[in-house]
């Protein structure tokens, strides 16, 4: 016994592979559930590359608002494409088995280009205040060389504080199996499994959602508190009323990723044992599915310029 407990405590316990399980109590329907998730798949990769393509080839929308919408585009399509072929593979054809190390890569992508719509986002509310409260240094402030800082900052903001995900999740213990109930491979789904010790991982999360999304959102409010109160002092109403148009797309855009997020947030945490799980995955699903399908749609309908 000696030898046998020495001999398991020295094995790492790492699988092969896992198995996604899609949505567990909801097999029967796993092919209804894809339709829906196909077809909004396939209206935001026509809408984002529509936009992208709008954006690039048309001068009058060279300027940082569109830069910004292209490259919140860009990261769109990343978002949804790391999570959604996958998830139909498993409801059309049954492919279930994912390798480990190719989890730990799909974890990776989902959860930076999350940090990277976050951070767009907040970059988009930023641009809105220069151009409302500073008009005339709009040019001079947003430059190519610094959106394209900015953006770059953005991505490597989100990279560094994910990579330690993928290592701290590499070093847990999984002895109780292999089976992940789940359509894609997410940070706490995959440490949830584990037998080891998953504290850390669970006060790292919290820790990157605030750092990330907690400083974002109070960017965007400090932003949006500025702009209104710059609007509110236009004498003229006409000029308000411009001001305001030129944000609703926006603020549209940030409704409909913050609030699947903060719910897959905060039920995956709080809610763990009230919310039943499918309702988690079908959110998770919808969190990195929703904005790209979207969000091409509200500023195609919003911005005059790109209508």
């Amino acid at each position: 016994p000696t030898v046998i407990m020495s001999f398991l405590n020295g094995t790492s316990f790492t699988p092969a592979s896992f198995i996604l399980n899609g949505i567990p109590g909801l097999e029967e329907v796993h092919l209804w559930i894809s339709l829906p998730l196909c077809t909004m798949y396939s209206i935001a990769l026509t809408g984002n590359f529509g936009l992208i393509y709008l954006i690039h080839t048309e001068a009058s929308l060279h300027k940082p608002m569109y830069i910004f919408l292209a490259l919140l585009s860009f990261t769109d399509v990343l978002m949804c494409t790391s999570t959604v072929p996958n998830t139909l593979c498993i409801f059309w054809f049954n492919l279930k088995v994912i390798d480990f190390k190719a989890c730990l890569v799909q974890m990776f992508f989902v959860h930076t280009f999350t940090g990277m719509e976050s951070g767009v986002l907040m970059l988009m509310a930023l641009d809105r205040f220069v151009a409302i409260c500073y008009p005339l240094r709009y040019a001079t402030i947003l430059t190519n060389v610094v959106i394209a800082k900015a953006g770059l900052l953005t991505f490597l903001r989100s990279v560094m504080l994910i990579i330690p995900f993928t290592f701290l999740t590499k070093g847990l213990p999984y002895c109780r199996g292999n089976i992940i109930p789940h359509t894609y491979c997410d940070h706490m789904s995959v440490a949830k499994i584990s037998c080891g010790n998953v504290q850390v991982n669970a006060i790292y999360g919290l820790m990157v959602a605030i750092l990330i999304g907690g400083f974002d959102i109070l960017c965007i409010t400090i932003s949006y508190t500025m702009i209104l109160r710059a609007v509110v002092n236009l004498s003229s109403a006409d000029a308000r009323q411009k001001a305001f148009s030129t944000c609703t797309a926006h603020i549209c855009a940030i409704v409909i990723t913050y609030v699947p997020a903060f719910f897959t947030f905060f039920t995956h945490r709080f809610g763990g044992h009230t919310i039943p799980s499918h309702i988690h995955i079908i959110m998770a699903n919808l969190y990195l599915l929703m904005p790209p399908t979207m969000n091409p749609i509200v500023y195609g309908v919003k911005t005059k310029q790109i209508r």
